[in-house]
């Protein structure tokens, strides 16, 4: 093997892998839930790592995810196609393939690609586009319009992975003249330290009111000062699914990328759902029937 494609760059660290103990989780999840955000790395002899990157994974392949679905009785998913790899959607395309109908993918393009070919990632599942300014080598909000364009035809959301949630205070009056729906990643990056005072948390709920803007309850335990269950996140997640119960959506972050605190295992990830959500039926709401809207699963 080339020692090119497994060994990280000064510029790009190694971070930690996922809790591989696989166990089911207490709460019995309803037929038709689905994980709205994992994402698979490698195996990199096949799909190589981007030179761009800012962080070296280790190989999570579908197999794995597909184990990690299994385990806790998730029967649908979304794969976020990771940063590591860049625009190379190779190995997404590849794992929705694998994974068939029960999957859906967003990709991370550039603008220009061209209609063919963004009509080949259509075909291969692909359902909507990430833009980030937390990771290298993808697409960043200086695309945000062009590929708005470029992508409104196929019905696309755009996926926003903020580093800060004080960024949607500016983007805000950009996101409201889009006409793709917009989603906001691990609810909008809002800490537990800043709470529901917190500018960039008023942007968000103002967004909200569009219709057109769903927020994905994922990886909080990255924005939370407290050890599990996390408290510190609830008076957020709460405000937002009493809110919009019907833009709300939910991912397990599989197989959580450049966290350095303890590592969570996705069982009791899964655990967290009856304190975030304590009404079953809005729960349902949240895990089947609002991403079978947004990724077009029944359609």
């Amino acid at each position: 093997m080339d020692d090119s494609l497994t060994a990280p760059t000064p510029a790009a660290p190694a971070c930690a892998g996922p809790d591989r103990a696989l166990r089911a989780p207490r709460l019995k999840l309803p037929a038709g839930t689905v994980d709205c955000h994992a994402h698979v790395f490698g195996p990199r002899e096949r799909f190589p790592f981007s030179p761009e990157r800012s962080y070296t994974p280790e190989d999570c392949t579908v197999d794995d995810y597909r184990a990690l679905l299994d385990t806790l009785g998730i029967e649908r998913c979304v794969i976020v196609h990771g940063g590591a790899h860049g625009t190379d959607n190779a190995v997404t395309l590849a794992a929705l393939r694998e994974l068939g109908p029960r999957a859906r993918g967003v990709a991370v393009i550039r603008p220009g690609l061209g209609d063919a070919a963004l009509d080949a990632l259509h075909e291969g599942g692909m359902r909507g586009l990430r833009i980030s300014s937390v990771v290298r080598g993808g697409a960043s909000f200086e695309h945000l319009e062009a590929l708005s364009q470029e992508t409104r035809r196929l019905g696309w959301h755009m996926l926003m992975h903020l580093h800060r949630s004080a960024e949607l205070v500016q983007l805000a009056p950009r996101l409201r003249a889009l006409p793709n729906d917009i989603v906001l990643d691990h609810l909008g990056y809002v800490r537990g330290e800043e709470g529901t005072g917190a500018p960039g948390f008023a942007a968000l709920m103002s967004l909200l009111e569009t219709g057109r803007t769903w927020v994905k309850l994922a990886s909080l335990y990255r924005s939370s000062s407290q050890p599990y269950p996390h408290e510190d996140m609830l008076p957020m997640i709460h405000a937002v699914v009493a809110a919009r119960p019907d833009r709300i959506i939910w991912g397990t972050n599989w197989p959580h990328p450049i966290y350095r605190g303890p590592m969570p295992n996705d069982a009791d990830l899964v655990d967290l759902l009856p304190l975030w959500i304590p009404d079953e039926a809005t729960r349902h709401r949240v895990l089947v029937d609002n991403p079978a809207r947004l990724y077009g699963f029944d359609t």
